[in-house]
């Protein structure tokens, strides 16, 4: 856990971009509000993942939850490096920072619907929390 918050921090501290408690206004197209923005938007989606991850930790029981917690912290670090890879040509540049705060809310926003996909299955139904992209797949 004392990674996944110090993950996040860094996250959030690569987004802000030197603009701290600056709230984001779409109307300012500057590259900083931009920033700030994408800042934001990750924030929003991270949000949305933790309350996902943890309506799985209430509902799952020791066993499964070990497994999801590895599963988790893997994810974290396949996602941190993949936006590290998508980035990294805009690395130095004032528009890094919002680069990487959409790719690191695309990819949580995927991470989520992925936890919650499973949400309302019922045991045995192996098609239950398949993605249409997966359906498509078989």
């Amino acid at each position: 856990m004392r990674r996944l918050f110090l993950l996040a921090s860094l996250a959030l501290f690569a987004t802000a971009s030197g603009a701290v408690a600056q709230e984001c206004d779409r109307n300012d197209d500057s590259q900083s509000m931009m920033n700030i923005c994408a800042g934001a938007d990750y924030q929003a989606a991270d949000a949305k993942l933790n309350a996902a991850y943890q309506e799985l930790v209430r509902r799952n029981d020791q066993a499964s939850n070990k497994l999801l917690q590895t599963a988790q912290r893997a994810w974290i670090a396949f996602r941190d490096a993949e936006c590290a890879y998508s980035t990294a040509d805009s690395e130095g540049g004032s528009i890094h920072p919002m680069e990487v705060s959409m790719c690191l809310t695309g990819l949580t926003t995927a991470r989520t619907k992925q936890l919650t996909s499973g949400a309302n299955c019922k045991e045995g139904d192996t098609s239950c929390g398949n993605s249409d992209e997966d359906q498509d797949m078989q």
